[in-house]
């Protein structure tokens, strides 16, 4: 493996490590909210992140590389409302929807072939990353300020389990 993508595959471990540790820290926000469906669904996207982050990890050690775990920051929690909340989950998918595209360009750039194959399903997941978010901020404008909108939302998003889109 050359060393341009092995530095790069233990980058988007750490963007994904990243990732969940921001969503568990969105899942405590909620529950401090009263939002306990909301949280779940932060919790459950943790799990899904942390598998994600684990499925590159996997894919150095099966090509004979020793994973480089790089710093994983504090997360910054700064919404107020579950629609602001939301909005922050689809920023997120979108850079690490940047950040797959970027390594799927330098897979083909470097012609290493097996990360291209692993990426295909990291570039169709981030679309349902994207399109979950959005579906759920679209929710969420609808209900407005209703609380039996936004209770019914809630409950909603608290029968997601780990794996589910």
């Amino acid at each position: 493996m050359k060393n341009a993508i092995l530095k790069a595959v233990n980058k988007q471990i750490q963007a994904e490590f990243q990732s969940a540790y921001d969503y568990l820290a969105m899942s405590s926000r909620f529950e401090d909210l009263k939002y306990p469906g909301a949280a779940s669904w932060m919790r459950a996207q943790w799990q899904e992140e942390t598998a994600h982050a684990m499925k590159f990890y996997d894919h150095l050690v099966r090509r004979g590389e020793c994973p480089t775990l790089l710093d994983v920051k504090a997360p910054k929690v700064t919404f107020n409302t579950a629609l602001e909340a939301f909005e922050q989950v689809l920023e997120q998918e979108r850079r690490v929807t940047k950040l797959i595209h970027e390594l799927y360009e330098l897979a083909v750039g470097q012609n290493d072939y097996p990360l291209q194959t692993l990426l295909h399903w990291f570039i169709d997941e981030q679309v349902e990353e994207e399109e979950a978010a959005e579906a759920i901020i679209d929710s969420l404008r609808m209900a407005g300020d209703s609380g039996q909108g936004l209770l019914m939302i809630d409950r909603e998003l608290g029968a997601r389990q780990a794996g589910d889109e």
